[in-house]
């Protein structure tokens, strides 16, 4: 066994899993999670909690991982309702892989990052690679705290960690995890189930956003960059900005009934402090980064897939309609 995947449960992780199987063999990659029922798609599973270091220094003894992808954390919602934990999540768990990966000799780490890393002081509608990291919520300060984690890996003890600041992340094969961005992934789920969404943040709120697809491609890309190539740790990358109220546009051309409400929660506050449009232009010249979808394009796909997983597609029926396993 070579490749670990903590946290393979979740959004990223439970798509990744297909991408690493692909590249490496299904047989040589092993996906872990508080709970395994959770991970799909994988023939080798296992129960870990990443917060136990001698949990893990075992599972990558017994199956000579050389290569991880922690993927393991608590978002920013969630971080925002429990901090405590987000802190010992995201901090801990990725002090033990470091750690883990610089015992044993690993080759190569990706841990992804987020735009809640930046906050006040930011260009909003330019925000680029050295804005101020002055995050407002825990899951940022968290992210910002492993960001120079892994600068002190790779220049105290040479490993090679590799790190994405993700946008929002839309994806139609799992459930929203906590995010401050869910609202993107929920209003597609809505218009295909009923006839209504009532969001979370303001309908002009823009925001960044990237669709799996090009997660898992800049996962892959970023990965199989040669070492020369990558000049940091952390990369800003993106897909395409935009407001709930465009997500709606988008979306009525193929449901023209469709309808948004807006009653903004304190997730409003977060995203308030988070970049409009992202300048990922370091990725674009260091490992030749391009996004393949915008916001229609996005749109198309996760309504097409999604309507594969109700018993209807017609949001004007009046119903809600259960999820197909």
């Amino acid at each position: 066994m070579r490749i670990l995947v903590p946290g393979a449960g979740g959004q990223i992780g439970s798509e990744l899993i297909s991408a690493v199987n692909r590249r490496h063999g299904e047989d040589q990659v092993l996906c872990t999670d508080l709970d395994p029922s959770r991970i799909k798609d994988a023939v080798h599973r296992e129960a870990l909690d990443v917060t136990d270091a001698a949990a893990l220094r075992d599972i990558i003894r017994r199956y000579e991982i050389n290569e991880i992808y922690h993927l393991a954390a608590i978002l920013s919602g969630t971080g925002e309702k429990n901090p405590q934990l987000a802190y010992r999540v995201n901090m801990d768990g990725t002090f033990n892989i470091l750690e883990a990966a610089r015992e044993s000799g690993i080759a190569k780490v990706f841990a992804p990052s987020s735009i809640a890393v930046f906050g006040r002081g930011i260009n909003r509608a330019n925000t680029g690679d050295e804005a101020p990291l002055r995050p407002a919520t825990m899951y940022g300060v968290t992210k910002v705290s492993a960001e120079l984690l892994f600068d002190y890996y790779r220049d105290r003890y040479d490993l090679d960690v590799r790190s994405l600041r993700f946008p929002g992340v839309i994806s139609w094969k799992t459930e929203p995890g906590g995010g401050s961005t869910d609202y993107a992934v929920d209003i597609y789920r809505s218009a295909v189930q009923r006839a209504s969404y009532t969001s979370f943040v303001r309908e002009n709120t823009v925001l960044p956003f990237m669709y799996m697809s090009d997660v898992i491609r800049s996962i892959e890309e970023l990965m199989t960059a040669p070492a020369e190539n990558i000049r940091r740790s952390a990369y800003n990358v993106t897909g395409f900005s935009a407001s709930c109220a465009e997500f709606a546009v988008s979306i009525r051309r193929r449901f023209p009934g469709f309808r948004v409400d807006y009653e903004p929660d304190f997730r409003q506050e977060i995203v308030d402090h988070w970049p409009q449009i992202i300048d990922d232009h370091h990725a674009r010249e260091d490992w030749d980064w391009k996004p393949e979808y915008g916001l229609d394009e996005t749109s198309d796909d996760m309504i097409e897939n999604l309507s594969r997983f109700f018993t209807t597609s017609r949001p004007d029926s009046g119903s809600q309609v259960p999820e197909a396993s």
